[in-house]
């Protein structure tokens, strides 16, 4: 089962966004490619946002998964093993900003990073920024997430000031609802002298469901990891403009490659889609 959401149209009044850690190369790669390339084409979103992908000079992971339709950005900040983040758009890519989110010693060696994309999306949409954000995985490093969360919502703010931008930002967020970094986007708590407020998409439509993307039930997190203590970390927020609702209004936010297919799972995490659309003004 990908998702509940329904195959759609390109040229749809809507947004789709997928955001989905493809967990590299690990595991059956050979069976969980195809389910990636067929699931993502049925889905057809316009912006993705992945994590843990693999590019090298002579391969490009998400090239090969998601065919030649969509405009890639890959970040520089990589492992040895050439392990990353990446955003893909159907519309053109401008600026792309990169945060070194290496904050204290306890980040060495691992490549968290957050990549701040405008996007040239057309009209009534307009320019708007794609963020994905990668912090520290570690379940005891919730204090380098604060310090990366807070830093990279600084630099959207400073991004932002002046400007009419929509900010969607997606990712592999290694943190639940209720941790610091997760209520400090939320609006729920300030840090550091800093309060922003972002809608998070699965709260807004599923409020009393789990949301689990980082699932026992996936035989791939189960093997690899086991009994980790964070389960819904996978997140797609919407920033809200100066009136207080979300500047995007969240039709829809569904989990997706959430089943096994003949068995293989696509990775050790579900994916969130979620669509998008014009918030309608208040009169």
């Amino acid at each position: 089962m990908l998702s509940t959401l329904t195959p759609r149209p390109s040229n749809a009044t809507s947004i789709r966004l997928l955001t989905h850690n493809i967990f590299g190369h690990h595991g059956p790669w050979d069976r969980r490619r195809p389910i990636l390339i067929d699931g993502i084409q049925a889905l057809n979103p316009d912006l993705m946002t992945f994590q843990e992908t693999i590019v090298t000079e002579g391969y490009d992971q998400v090239a090969d998964i998601i065919g030649s339709d969509y405009h890639i950005a890959h970040s520089r900040e990589r492992d040895p093993d050439g392990m990353g983040v990446s955003i893909a758009s159907r519309w053109p890519i401008g600026t792309v900003a990169e945060l070194d989110l290496h904050v204290t010693d306890r980040t060495v060696g691992f490549p968290c990073t957050a990549m701040i994309a405008e996007i040239r999306a057309p009209a009534p949409f307009g320019p708007l920024l794609l963020v994905n954000h990668f912090p520290d995985y570690q379940p005891s490093h919730e204090h380098e997430r604060e310090l990366q969360t807070v830093a990279v919502a600084q630099e959207i703010e400073e991004q932002v000031a002046g400007r009419e931008l929509h900010v969607v930002l997606a990712g592999d967020l290694d943190a639940e609802p209720d941790a610091a970094s997760m209520r400090f986007l939320s609006g729920k708590q300030s840090l550091d002298g800093l309060s922003v407020c972002y809608r998070n998409a699965w709260e807004c439509i599923h409020p009393n469901e789990p949301g689990h993307t980082f699932s026992r039930d996936n035989h791939l997190m189960a093997s690899a990891t086991g009994d980790w203590p964070f389960q819904r970390i996978d997140h797609i927020f919407v920033r809200c403009g100066q009136h207080g609702w979300p500047t995007l209004h969240i039709v829809d936010c569904e989990l997706a490659f959430d089943r096994p297919v003949d068995d293989a799972w696509a990775s050790d995490h579900f994916a969130l889609v979620a669509d998008l659309r014009l918030a309608e003004p208040v009169t």
